[in-house]
């Protein structure tokens, strides 16, 4: 009988794939200054997707009229509120990074403290023996650390134009996706069968799912309380409210919450005398500071309950790698990552037996657990 096999052809095989990762590369280097925008516009489109279906019924039946509305409300709802806030942040960095540079970060007296009832005196007497006993050096040594982190977080702020041209991108790119997103969606799942047949699909099927959970629940949550909690501090008089809405936005992200910017923002106010406001900043704090309670609920029905781990390093991670944009992909790509590892692992059964059980049973077939 004779062998129908050929012989396979090295030279030809690594040439091949040799060439096709030129293209690949070649292809990743040219489209490079777009993937953030794209990627970016990719989470917008597949979180607001539903709302662009209902707005087309309503609009009868128009595409293009849906599409015009979304365009308009991502430019007031998203773009317009972050370049405000960057800004604001980069036009208030002057004076922070020279008091800093400038040293004049002493320990301050504190005697406000001893208008508090009770325990004032005790504390201010306690700040007092701080200082006495080095306050004063530690902040010293501190002083060149604040001011360098300073200085990279308003470095990160400061690429206004690279901001400026990612969000350009993004509404770009979320008008054509909304245009075409049926066959968009269609050609990207059509390739993952291509790749891994029936598991290439539902792995596109679940990405989508929590792209849409982390950008509905953490990242809207996050902007939702970030920029409420910001009017109430405009509104109240706080100064500095911008860059303090920023903090709050990351403070949101990281799953902080609002109150950490808030409730010193209170004490401000009271310490300051102007206790009317301080009343209804407290009062408006209660009221942003559960709207984490009522949205959360929502989120884990959506299937986005998601390890806080994986939050927290995706919003610092895509922050140091990709600037402020990374505080929206970040999480994003981590928790694509997280539902597609854990749908694979749980295709394997879990194991039935305890650890001591599973060591007896290695140890009496003489298998070697130390090797």
């Amino acid at each position: 009988m004779i062998n129908s096999r050929q012989p396979m052809d090295v030279p030809q095989t690594l040439l091949s794939v040799l060439f096709l990762s030129i293209m690949i590369i070649a292809c990743l280097w040219i489209v490079q200054p777009f993937i953030l925008g794209f990627a970016w516009a990719g989470t917008v489109v597949i979180a607001t997707w539903p709302v662009l279906i209902r707005l087309q019924r309503i609009l009868w039946g128009r595409r293009s009229l849906a599409v015009l509305v979304m365009t308009l409300l991502l430019i007031l709802l998203f773009v317009i509120p972050i370049a405000l806030l960057v800004n604001s942040l980069v036009d208030n960095s002057g004076p922070l990074i020279d008091w800093v540079s400038k040293g004049q970060t002493g320990m301050p007296d504190l005697d406000w403290l001893n208008s508090i009832p009770l325990i004032g005196s005790k504390l201010y007497s306690g700040w007092h023996n701080l200082l006495e006993s080095g306050g004063s050096a530690i902040m010293a040594k501190v002083r060149p650390y604040i001011g360098s982190t300073t200085t990279w977080f308003i470095g990160q702020a400061a690429h206004v134009g690279r901001l400026v041209m990612h969000c350009a991108l993004m509404l770009l790119f979320s008008a054509l996706l909304y245009w075409r997103g049926e066959q968009v969606a269609y050609g990207i799942r059509h390739f993952a069968i291509r790749l891994a047949a029936k598991r290439g699909d539902a792995a596109v099927l679940l990405a989508g799912q929590a792209i849409r959970a982390v950008a509905l629940g953490v990242v809207v949550t996050a902007l939702v309380q970030a920029v409420l909690g910001g009017i109430g501090l405009a509104i109240t008089g706080v100064p500095y409210a911008a860059v303090l809405t920023v903090v709050m936005v990351l403070s949101c992200l990281v799953q902080l919450g609002p109150l950490l910017v808030l409730i010193p923002s209170i004490i401000w106010l009271y310490w300051s005398g102007d206790t009317t406001w301080g009343t209804v900043l407290l009062v408006w704090s209660c009221v942003v500071g559960l709207m984490d309670n009522v949205i959360r609920p929502m989120l884990i029905r959506m299937g986005a309950d998601l390890p806080m781990i994986l939050i927290l390093s995706g919003v610092i991670g895509g922050l140091i790698a990709f600037g402020m944009i990374g505080l929206f992909i970040g999480p994003v790509l981590l928790a694509v990552s997280w539902r597609l590892f854990s749908v694979w692992v749980q295709e394997a059964p879990a194991p039935q037996q305890s650890t001591s059980e599973a060591i007896n049973s290695l140890e009496q077939q003489n298998l070697p657990l130390d090797k």
